[in-house]
């Protein structure tokens, strides 16, 4: 079997930058979970707007606390990334469903994804090693 090649390790700066990016979804994402749980007005008035029973707020933010801790979690972030990215999914579905404005609401989770994975990326050397990023000259 043959053993993976990790590329050489980047430089404090972007390891920071991964870690800060990481950190920025993870905090983003626990209060949205967060508030999914406490049944206040807007998030029964958002999931009336996005056409679902203000009851799967409940699920639906158990389901991102989930995702969101596995991401957190070093041993776990690849598989917490690949569920965020489907959650995101599932987002930008609903928005298209609704019609809603395209570079606000519907693209949001995309700006999420790219966010998720640039962190990870940036702090996980396994990750950059499996999708090395290489210069036009190297093809």
């Amino acid at each position: 079997m043959n053993a993976i090649a990790l590329p050489a390790p980047l430089t404090g700066k972007w390891i920071w930058t991964g870690r800060v990016l990481s950190g920025f979804i993870v905090t983003f994402l626990l209060f949205d979970g967060v508030i999914k749980l406490t049944g206040l007005p807007v998030v029964v008035d958002t999931f009336a707007e996005l056409g679902y029973p203000a009851k799967h707020a409940v699920m639906i933010g158990i389901v991102e606390l989930a995702c969101v801790l596995l991401y957190a979690v070093p041993r776990t972030a690849i598989l917490g990334a690949i569920l965020l990215t489907a959650l995101y999914g599932g987002g930008i579905s609903t928005h298209i469903r609704v019609e809603s404005p395209l570079f606000s609401h519907t693209l949001f989770g995309v700006y999420l994804g790219l966010f998720t994975w640039a962190g990870l990326y940036l702090r996980e050397p396994l990750l950059r090693a499996l999708v090395p990023l290489r210069s036009p000259a190297s093809y």
